[in-house]
């Protein structure tokens, strides 16, 4: 096995990582909640200053989710744009078009890669052997958090110690979310990537949460470029959402699901209007409540790190960072008396955003309509006819 690690021991070669190949196809697979969306933001940021340097950013976007979910035979997020072939197609498009050159493509979702013929093909698609795979990994305890109110944000109604129970409590731990340990368990994840390509064609990097910058760094060794070109890009949007506002937006989806409103709704009023609105003008305080998870759950996910860790380091592959930090058993965040509370500030701009997104999508009357005011019609009529308008936008657009 070869080991490098970046922190308190040093690897054979004097402490070194030795850069890709030049003319490698970076393949960054996340997976999910292990700092994709920050190196994703900083590789697309600084995409003209890596062409310089001979590295290419072939995606037109921060993050081709569409592309590799199509890739993937995967559904998109609930109410968005279904994935398509040609999604895929236009990405390959512009992979080829960067000729001997090294490249770049990143997203978390080529983790959710359903077999081994899928994998093949994707890393066929990009060039075979030119392909090296990198996945990022923090510990489970950090991660879990993060996953539930992401799943919360599309969707999910169950709450966050029952959701607990199910995924490491009650096998086969596939309901609700089957793509959790699919994602999560990061040796079978790295088993099966080792498998299509090879051991010596996968990096496995460690990401130490003290070392904000470690993993900027990691990428610009691997990719042969200067210290300092790839720089954080503060992302509001990308903020977790906390206690209470995921229990805030949890009990919508409940509402959203018992009176049977359209997905369509859901992305653009809730997911990309309330909930992207509120992430992008409120800052969590410090009297703010972070979701907290309770001790038995931080070590089954230590116990399962340990395990995690054991097969990893056996797999052959290389490994970037200290495997140890996967079993860690620090408790994320501690969980206060009494219950959450979201201040009327944060409620406020997430009931704007969803406005705000309504009225983004006007539609115009074909036919004349009995005049009512709004005191005139019930709530659940005005939601209804709300929906209906989306609806009706966006299948015109």
């Amino acid at each position: 096995m070869e080991t490098d690690c970046t922190r308190d021991e040093l690897p054979d070669n004097g402490g070194v990582i030795t850069p890709l190949p030049a003319g490698t196809r970076l393949l960054h697979i996340g997976p999910h909640k292990t700092g994709t969306t920050s190196i994703q933001s900083a590789l697309f940021e600084a995409r003209d200053e890596m062409a310089r340097h001979g590295v290419e950013w072939p995606a037109t976007t921060r993050h081709p989710m569409e592309a590799v979910l199509a890739a993937c035979a995967c559904t998109g997020m609930m109410g968005d744009v279904e994935p398509t072939e040609r999604h895929w197609e236009r990405l390959l498009e512009r992979v080829r078009a960067t000729g001997r050159r090294t490249s770049v493509i990143s997203s978390e979702f080529f983790a959710d890669a359903p077999d081994d013929g899928t994998i093949g093909r994707i890393v066929g698609q990009l060039g075979g052997d030119r392909v090296h795979i990198l996945v990022t990994l923090r510990p489970l305890a950090r991660i879990m958090p993060s996953q539930w109110q992401q799943y919360v944000q599309n969707g999910l109604r169950m709450g966050y110690e029952d959701w607990l129970e199910h995924m490491l409590r009650k096998p086969p731990y596939d309901k609700p979310n089957p793509s959790f340990w699919r994602r999560h368990r990061h040796d079978r994840l790295v088993e099966r990537w080792a498998g299509v390509v090879g051991a010596e064609r996968v990096t496995v990097v460690v990401v130490d949460d003290r070392d904000r910058a470690g993993l900027l760094r990691t990428f610009e060794t691997l990719l042969g470029l200067p210290s300092g070109l790839l720089r954080p890009v503060p992302d509001a949007a990308n903020r977790s959402l906390t206690l209470a506002e995921t229990e805030m937006l949890r009990n919508l989806n409940k509402e959203f699901r018992a009176n049977e409103l359209p997905a369509e709704l859901y992305s653009q009023l809730i997911r990309n209007g309330a909930v992207m609105h509120m992430k992008n003008t409120c800052t969590p305080g410090p009297g703010d409540v972070k979701i907290g998870t309770p001790r038995w759950a931080v070590e089954a996910a230590a116990e399962i790190g340990a395990e995690i860790a054991e097969r990893i380091g056996a797999s052959g592959v290389r490994i970037l960072g200290d495997l140890r930090l996967l079993s860690e058993t620090q408790k994320p965040a501690t969980r206060t008396e009494g219950e959450p509370r979201i201040a009327p500030e944060t409620a406020a701009q997430a009931l704007y955003g969803a406005l705000a997104a309504a009225a983004a999508a006007p539609v115009r009357h074909t036919a004349g309509a009995r005049s009512r005011t709004v005191h005139q019609t019930s709530s659940m009529e005005l939601v209804r006819v709300l929906g209906h308008r989306c609806l009706k936008r966006l299948r015109l657009r």
